[in-house]
């Protein structure tokens, strides 16, 4: 199924004309299945709960909320693994080019309310990271594990189903990544890393808005338009995208 959904903005409309995707349904209990949800915490999807979060309702990331906790019940209906990266900075330590945000001990690196109760899910793992690719976060500095990669091979994962914020930041680089490492024979088990474009969500910033709040013009982020780039950047990379999952 091509991307046909309707637009009222004919950027929009051009960029979907002229860098196509495709969605599919994906049968995610046809084969070993893993779910991974990226950054869903305060800082990035509560209204008003950090420098990085929205400031007023967002349709799109209200949608990857309730997508990711639908999605994360029937995972662990199901009795299969989930894993969970939450954005979390120690005090003081920067991360360019954002401004302070996640920190630890301020609850913007908590998960959101509607999916708090993975902390006590038997069958949820989560991972505190410090930087934008969470492949690299999930590195134990000490000893070179990857937590990832090893949580992935003991559940001999045939596919991932990916859901989080932000669609072309650390779900792009996250995709892109464990594309490379499936491909580069850490997970030999890995098939297919699924993105489940309804459970993921960006920011929006419009242009506009960059040049009223006096900043400069090159850190707007068109919300649509910067979901689209994201999604069509993995799917370059081998991502299969999925409408719906089943």
């Amino acid at each position: 199924m091509s991307d046909s959904r309707p637009s009222a903005d004919p950027l929009l409309k051009a960029l979907r004309l002229e860098l196509p995707v495709a969605y599919a349904p994906f049968d995610a209990a046809a084969v070993r299945s893993g779910l991974v949800v990226v950054d869903e915490v305060n800082g990035f999807a509560t209204v008003g709960a950090g420098a990085l979060a929205p400031s007023a309702p967002d349709r799109q990331i209200e949608r990857m909320v309730v997508e990711t906790a639908h999605l994360s019940r029937l995972f662990a209906k199901r009795d299969a693994p989930i894993l969970a990266f939450l954005d979390t900075h120690e005090p003081g330590k920067p991360e360019p080019p954002y401004p302070p945000h996640c920190e630890r001990g301020t609850g913007e690196e908590n998960l959101v309310p509607a999916l708090e109760w993975l902390a006590d899910c038997p069958q949820a793992t989560l991972i505190r990271k410090d930087c934008i690719n969470d492949f690299v976060g999930a590195i134990d500095l000490k000893t070179g594990a990857n937590r990832l990669a090893d949580w992935m091979n003991v559940n001999r994962l045939e596919a991932l189903v990916t859901v989080g914020i932000c669609t072309d930041i650390c779900v792009m680089d996250f995709v892109s990544t464990v594309l490379s490492a499936r491909n580069h024979g850490m997970m030999p088990t890995l098939k297919e890393v699924v993105v489940y474009e309804p459970g993921c969500a960006t920011f929006d910033l419009p242009r506009r808005a960059v040049l009223e709040m006096g900043l400069p013009e090159t850190v707007a982020h068109p919300q649509a338009l910067a979901h689209h780039i994201g999604l069509y950047v993995m799917a370059a990379r081998g991502a299969r995208l999925a409408s719906e999952v089943r």
